[in-house]
């Protein structure tokens, strides 16, 4: 498995399947940029972890020009080397980026089977985080290195079934060619705990926010819904706690102040897993503000799912994913009405019976459909229709 944009163990996705496909029987070894304190190599509950000198987040083309082509060279190198120590038959690549197909090619002339994971549609992505100031060449190739992924790999593995259509749609790669494995929730992870009790003595309904605040990420929007809710509603009994840590921080503490909001705000920056399970075990309300764009419009939010696991009513814009994921676990606001969503806070604020229902059906529907479990069974059928094309004595030898 080839991993760029996160460590190993700390991207969630790429650690429940590797475990995943080393408790179907297989061998499973992850090349990873190497975190703070983390051993160059070590085994993982299971899994052979391999890690590079992680490079210098790129900004603009030629930051990331630097950032991925330091990468490629570390994976390639790292991959010859378990290639000769361990072995492997298949090469597994997490987008972004879509480039580590090049590897895969390379390998395919020793036989060996690509498998694309598709976390992200680039393009739609690199649009969204740089708005009016892309470079349309790089959209360009970004969706040339996105098809030829699609195209060229065994088995094309997505997040959901709007990235799925997008796939059949704009590089029409033949459906039964995709398999949907989901961001699942880890319901033994993801459990209630005791609330916080000064945030409870506020006697306040309590918002949750959980995830990355870039600029693209939309809590700048639910502040100034926040403002609506103060302002415009007259209501002043609410606290928000913002869980995490990015880009945009420094101006959402800013716009905070700006709109008198300090008193109802809490920054946690980055918390503990305990911390994290306390602060959502807290939350009345949770919210997923994200506006609306190409790319969030077809994302699922893994905040989502995991308010969902934690049965947390949300409110949420009326993106498509949204309304996929949820269903009727949430109360949906009109795409960038500011004002639509802080009437939809005050809709639950003022109604714990529907709170209550909206949490119970996130839960279900978590239980019921998209936890991890049900994910892994998608990922081991993957698996079956990757090697479908060899003998039954390479699949056992694949899986000694």
């Amino acid at each position: 498995m080839l991993l760029e944009n996160n460590r190993y163990p700390g991207d969630t996705r790429v650690r429940r399947e590797a475990i995943s496909l080393v408790e179907f029987g297989y061998s499973v070894s992850v090349i990873a940029p190497r975190g703070r304190s983390e051993p160059w190599s070590e085994i993982d509950q299971g899994v052979h972890v391999f890690r590079y000198p992680r490079p210098r987040e790129g900004e603009g083309a030629l930051g990331y020009f630097w950032e991925y082509g330091v990468s490629m060279v570390w994976m390639t190198l790292l991959s010859v080397w378990v290639f000769f120590r361990r072995g492997f038959d298949v090469i597994h690549s997490h987008s972004p980026p879509d480039i580590f197909v090049l590897i895969g090619m390379l390998y395919s002339l020793l036989g060996k089977k690509y498998v694309f994971d598709h976390h992200d549609i680039s393009p739609e992505m690199y649009v969204a985080r740089f708005q009016g100031k892309f470079n349309p060449r790089v959209v360009k190739m970004l969706t040339f290195f996105e098809g030829l992924s699609c195209r060229f790999a065994t088995r094309v593995i997505t997040v959901n079934e709007s990235y799925r259509d997008l796939v059949v749609q704009r590089h029409r790669i033949p459906a039964d060619k995709i398999t949907v494995v989901r961001n699942g929730p880890d319901l033994e992870e993801l459990r209630p705990v005791a609330p916080d009790p000064d945030i409870v003595s506020r006697n306040q309904i309590v918002f949750g926010y959980v995830g990355i605040m870039g600029f693209q990420d939309g809590v700048d929007s639910l502040i100034r819904a926040m403002h609506h809710l103060k302002n415009d509603l007259a209501r002043d009994d609410f606290y928000c706690i913002l869980i995490g840590r990015g880009s945009s921080v420094d101006y959402l503490k800013q716009l905070t102040a700006e709109l008198g909001l300090t008193d109802h705000v809490f920054f946690t920056g980055y918390v503990s897993d305990e911390d994290l399970l306390k602060y959502l075990s807290t939350a009345d309300i949770c919210v997923a503000p994200d506006p609306f764009n190409p790319f969030n419009d077809r994302s699922t939010m893994i905040k989502v799912m995991e308010y969902m696991a934690m049965g947390k009513p949300i409110v949420a814009y009326k993106l498509i994913e949204h309304q996929v994921t949820a269903q009727d676990a949430a109360l949906y606001a009109q795409v960038s009405d500011e004002l639509d969503f802080a009437r939809q806070l005050q809709t639950l604020m003022d109604n714990p019976e529907l709170r209550k229902r909206l949490g119970d059906s996130g839960r279900k529907r978590a239980e019921e459909i998209l936890a991890w479990p049900f994910q892994a069974e998608n990922l081991r059928e993957a698996y079956a229709k990757v090697f479908n094309s060899w003998g039954s004595s390479d699949q056992a030898r694949v899986k000694q």
